[in-house]
């Protein structure tokens, strides 16, 4: 894969068959690093990536989360192609370095050379979060910091292995800077046994197919996908057009905020241009974006592809919109040493920007915003043996509602999953009250947007403090099209009793005692389409599911329910309360108030 030598393009079926052999390989490290890892980040939650690339850094296999880009090249500028050998592993988590290409330091990533017959011929990478790598809190990330000292080592590129001899006195040193150091032992361990198998399967299939053909096969799924990617975003952004959209991150922690990312996406005959340089100066807190040029690309790609299952993840959607205009300093291109541990809040509020685009583009037949997942962590120490405890956790909100379905529910970022309760009161000192659906909290719509959940945790030890991380209150997820915006989550201490409050929604080292619970209400996602003109029967199955109340039902989508158990519908009462139907005017609703295009950007200015 390093473009030397003539390369031999194969037929279409052999094609199709070295494409699925790559995905089984990277398919199999995945399951083989999910199931030797150590900490519960990767082992349940499953915060983990492996891709394939080629020697020259071009990706070759990627994945569908849209949160990194060039993650391989910033390795091959530090050690030129020369220099590597065979049982080399390198291995970094520098944001700054690597121009985002992993977005805080809990992400590590390590990759190893691929050589067939003497010739370097593509890399093998493992990525994945660490569960701590020191700094000034337990779990490396927590919402405190203000700078990326604070939030755990730093390793620029290294070379962990030099041609299959681990670098002890490099490795040692991580490990003691991490709180759980056989954690951090046993994931780099799990990390690097990934792509040892990637090399061996790698060199396996260049042993199968020929190096040429190989190499060829991999030309034309690139062009494949970037050619479908081109023809699909110029249809839907014709050249002569601009457009431009705003969405805001609450607050930063330490009284700043709110944070507004702004994009404009201008389509030419030659190509496109994406300025995000009016986007708000830099956070204070850790709410920064290291944005890597690759990441609108990839957010615009895998919404325009994935109708088609054939279409490789891959270089093809890194490059299409070429010049992506950044400026220094931003909430989106942060200036060193800013920190970036809780950089999700802005990283979904690119995702709904460039979905505000497609939406105006489109006329709202585009997916509504969704909220980024809600974070409460809780150190202390053992009852048992007095040993630290650090019981972290992502939790899912709903998703934006889309033009053909309603959005889904309880979704923890694409892929990743809530820990399972039986691990959470296994290896921490909590009890789970209540795990459930947040009734109403989807925003009302033809399509309903996701719903958010209710997560109750008892705290059984004394002196533990709690950590939380929760956006989209004060900006809850838009809706589109007549649809309505997510209801907004919260965070409370000790519901339902005399010392019930309300928690700040981006705090560290709030305390607790035993007996205190925590009860966590997570967003919802923004509905499609007008309320009224959802389905009575489909209004009454939410209602029977527990994701719309009767009053809800009522009030939001113009629907009577009967008594009793089987709550029927009203037909007549129904067709009356919607013959009065709101009339709506204007794309994008949030707060009580539908606006278009220009009238959503000045809202957002102010």
């Amino acid at each position: 894969m390093d473009g030397s030598g003539t390369r031999h393009a194969p037929d279409a079926v052999t094609v199709e068959i070295i494409k699925g052999a790559l995905r089984s390989a990277q398919a199999e490290c995945e399951a083989l690093l999910e199931r030797t890892a150590m900490s519960p980040v990767i082992r349940e939650k499953q915060d983990y990536f492996i891709g394939f690339y080629a020697a020259d850094g071009t990706l070759v296999t990627g994945t569908k989360l849209p949160l990194f880009g060039d993650v391989l090249r910033p390795i091959l500028q530090r050690f030129p192609a020369e220099e590597i050998r065979p049982g080399d592993i390198f291995w970094y988590n520098d944001c700054y370095f690597s121009r985002g290409g992993v977005s805080h330091t809990s992400d590590q990533v390590f990759a190893t050379p691929v050589f067939v017959d003497g010739e370097l011929v593509a890399f093998a990478q493992s990525w994945a979060h660490f569960r701590d790598i020191g700094g000034a809190w337990p779990g490396s990330n927590t919402p405190g910091t203000e700078s990326i000292f604070q939030e755990g080592i730093i390793v620029p590129p290294v070379r962990l292995y030099r041609e299959g001899v681990l670098n002890t006195d490099l490795f040692e040193t991580f490990v003691r800077n991490s709180r759980f150091p056989e954690h951090a032992r046993g994931d780099t361990r799990a990390l690097t046994a990934a792509v040892r198998l990637g090399e061996k399967r790698l060199q396996e299939l260049f042993a199968r197919f020929g190096t040429r053909k190989l190499l060829g096969a991999v030309d034309a799924m690139i062009d494949q996908t970037s050619r479908l990617f081109r023809r699909r975003l110029r249809e839907l952004f014709p050249p002569g057009g601009t457009w431009r959209f705003a969405d805001r991150v609450d607050a930063d922690g330490k009284g700043g905020g709110p944070f507004t990312v702004r994009f404009t996406l201008e389509s030419r005959e030659d190509g496109f241009t994406l300025d995000t340089t009016e986007s708000d100066p830099q956070a204070k807190g850790p709410i920064n974006f290291l944005m890597n040029p690759t990441v609108p690309n990839t957010v615009f790609g895998l919404y325009l592809l994935a109708d088609d299952p054939s279409v490789m993840m891959n270089e093809g959607l890194l490059t299409a919109i070429a010049d992506v205009r950044t400026k220094t300093g931003t909430i989106i291109q942060p200036a060193w040493p800013a920190p970036l541990g809780q950089r999700s809040n802005s990283l979904a509020r690119v995702v709904s920007g460039c979905l505000g685009l497609i939406a105006q583009a489109t006329g709202g037949d585009s997916p509504a915003a969704s909220s980024i997942y809600t974070i409460y962590t809780l150190t202390g120490r053992q009852p048992h043996d007095g040993s630290l405890f650090y019981k972290s956790g992502g939790h899912g909100t709903g998703q934006g509602a889309r033009p053909f379905a309603d959005g889904l529910d309880v979704i923890y970022y694409v892929a990743q999953q809530n820990y399972p309760i039986e691990f959470m009161e296994t290896d921490f000192p909590v009890r789970i009250r209540t795990y459930a659906i947040r009734c109403d909290s989807g925003g009302p719509g033809r399509w309903r947007g996701g719903c958010g959940m209710v997560r109750e945790m008892e705290v059984l030890v004394d002196g533990a403090t709690l950590n939380t991380r929760m956006d989209n209150v004060e900006n809850p997820p838009w809706g589109v099209k007549g649809g309505q915006s997510g209801r907004p989550g919260r965070f409370i201490l000790n519901p339902g009793t005399p010392e019930e409050r309300e928690l700040p929604r981006l705090a560290q080292g709030i305390p607790t005692k035993k007996g205190d619970v925590v009860r966590m209400e997570s967003t919802g996602g923004g509905g499609w389409g007008h309320p009224y003109d959802r389905e009575p029967w489909r209004v009454r199955q939410d209602v029977l599911g527990g994701f719309v109340s009767v009053e809800a039902a009522r009030h939001d989508y113009g629907v009577v329910l009967g008594e009793g158990k089987d709550r029927a519908v009203d037909e007549a009462a129904t067709a009356a309360l919607r013959a009065g139907r709101p009339e709506v005017e204007g794309m994008f609703h949030r707060h009580g108030a539908y606006r278009d295009a220009n009238a959503w950007w000045e809202a957002m200015a102010s």
